[in-house]
C-alpha cells in the first residue's frame, strides 16, 4: 500500500505557471486584463476559430451560450443523461426545458438516434457532451441539427484536444464551451472558455459576462485613458481574472506534451486490466483523436464480487483517490422529481452511472503512481 495518499486529478503545475502568477501579483493587474486577452488569443489560434471569450467557469460558458442563441421560456434543449449537472443546470438557468436522452453503452456519448426521436416543435438546440474526451458522432448530430434547423452547443469540458475526422471539437456547432477546472486537461483553477465562428455570439457573451457593460473592465483602466461604459443588459459576473489566465497561458503551451503522457497511462491501464473482470473504455474510434481526460472502469458486482461503492471505499483505504464520473442525471432527486425521470427509459446511462469509477489519470502521475494504482485495483479485486 502507498504511504501517502494519491490525490485524484491533481494537476501538473510547473515553474512557468508559478512565475507568471507572481508576475501578475507584482504588476497589480490581478483582475480581467491583458493576460486574459492573451489567453483568449492563444486559444483562438489553438482551435483555429476567430472568436474566444474567457469566463470564470464552463458552467458560465454554457449558460451564456444558451442565452446568446435567444432561448425563450418553454424552448427545449436536448442533452444526455450521462453528464455533469452543469450541462443541465445551464439549460434551466436559461429558462429553457432540458430534454434528456440516453447515451451509447460503449462510448458513453449521446446516442444520435435518441436525439432524433425526442425532437418536437419546441426543440431549439442540441447540447452534446464529448464524454471523457471522446468526440461525439458529430456528423450524425450536425445532420440532425441541419435537418431540423437547430442550434448546437458543444460541451467540450472533457475534450480540449479531441478531434473528429480531422476537425477539432468545438468547431462543429454554433458555440462550444471548455473547462479549465483543476482536474481538467488544461487548468486555471477555475475557468472556462466559449469559442464560436459567429461574431455576434462572441459580442453578446462578452457583454453578458461582465455585468452587461458595453466595454471590458480592463479597457476602462488601461493606459489609453479612462473610457466610460454603459450597462446595456442586466448581466452576470462571469469574467476570468488575469491570475487564472496566467496559469492557462503556460498550460496551453504544454497541452500536447501532457496529452502524450496521459495517452501512455491510458495504454498502461488497458494492458494491466485486460484480464480483469471490469469493463474498460471502448477503443478509440478511427479518424478521431481522444482527449484522454478520464479513464473509467465499470465495476459490476455480479462480475467482480464487489459493488462499485465498496470498490471506491477499498481504493481509498489503499491510499488511492478515485472518482465517479458520473452517476446518471436521472438518479439525482431534483431532476428525477422535476422531470419525472424513469431509469428504465435510460438503461445505458443508468447502467454506467451505477458502476463507473474514474481512476487517477493526470499528466502529473509518475510511473510509480501508475503502478500503485494498478496494483491497488488488482488487490481490491482479488487479483493481486
Amino acid at each position: 500500500m502507498r504511504k501517502d495518499f494519491l490525490v485524484f486529478g491533481s494537476p501538473l503545475i510547473g515553474e512557468e505557471e508559478i512565475k507568471e502568477v507572481v508576475d501578475s501579483l507584482r504588476s497589480g493587474w490581478i483582475g480581467t486584463g491583458p493576460k486574459v486577452a492573451k489567453f483568449e488569443k492563444m486559444f483562438r489560434e489553438y482551435k483555429g476559430v476567430p472568436f474566444a471569450v474567457a469566463l470564470n467557469s464552463c458552467t458560465a460558458a454554457l449558460h451564456l451560450s444558451l442565452l446568446a442563441i435567444g432561448l425563450k421560456p418553454g424552448d427545449e434543449v436536448i442533452t444526455t443523461t450521462m453528464t455533469f449537472c452543469a450541462s443541465v443546470n445551464a439549460i434551466i438557468h436559461a429558462k429553457a426545458t432540458p430534454v434528456f436522452v440516453d447515451c451509447q453503452r460503449d462510448t458513453m456519448n449521446v446516442d444520435p438516434r435518441e436525439i432524433e426521436k425526442n425532437i418536437t416543435h419546441k426543440t431549439r438546440a442540441i447540447l452534446p457532451v464529448h464524454f471523457a474526451g471522446r468526440p461525439c458522432d458529430m456528423d450524425a448530430i450536425m445532420d440532425i441539427a441541419k435537418k431540423h434547423k437547430l442550434k448546437v452547443i458543444e460541451d467540450c469540458a472533457h475534450a480540449i484536444e479531441a478531434e473528429y475526422k480531422g476537425n477539432k471539437t468545438g468547431t462543429f456547432g454554433d458555440l462550444a464551451c471548455f473547462s479549465f477546472y483543476v482536474t481538467k486537461n488544461i487548468i486555471t483553477g477555475e475557468g472556462g472558455m466559449v469559442i464560436t465562428l459567429h461574431e455576434e455570439y462572441a459580442d453578446t457573451i462578452k457583454v453578458l459576462g461582465l455585468h452587461g457593460m458595453s466595454r471590458d473592465a480592463w479597457k476602462r483602466f488601461s493606459d489609453d485613458g479612462y473610457k466610460h461604459y454603459q450597462v446595456v443588459y442586466p448581466g452576470f459576473k462571469y469574467n476570468m481574472m488575469d491570475l487564472q489566465a496566467s496559469i492557462g497561458i503556460h498550460q496551453l503551451k504544454k497541452v500536447q506534451a501532457n496529452w502524450k503522457k496521459r495517452k501512455a497511462i491510458w495504454s498502461a491501464y488497458n494492458k494491466a486490466f485486460k484480464d480483469m473482470p471490469v469493463e474498460t473504455p471502448a477503443p478509440v474510434e478511427g479518424n478521431t483523436k481522444h482527449a484522454f481526460h478520464l479513464y473509467t472502469i465499470l465495476v459490476d458486482k455480479e462480475k467482480t464480487g464487489i459493488s462499485r461503492d465498496a470498490f471506491l471505499d477499498a481504493m481509498t483505504l489503499e491510499n488511492i483517490g478515485v472518482g465517479v464520473h458520473y452517476r446518471s442525471i436521472l438518479t439525482h432527486p431534483y431532476y428525477q422529481q422535476t422531470f419525472k425521470l424513469n431509469p428504465e427509459d435510460y438503461p445505458n446511462s443508468y447502467y454506467i452511472g451505477e458502476r463507473t469509477v474514474s481512476l487517477p489519470f493526470s499528466a502529473k502521475l509518475t510511473d510509480k503512481d501508475v503502478n500503485d494504482v494498478i496494483e491497488a485495483v488488482r488487490r481490491v479485486l482479488g487479483k493481486g
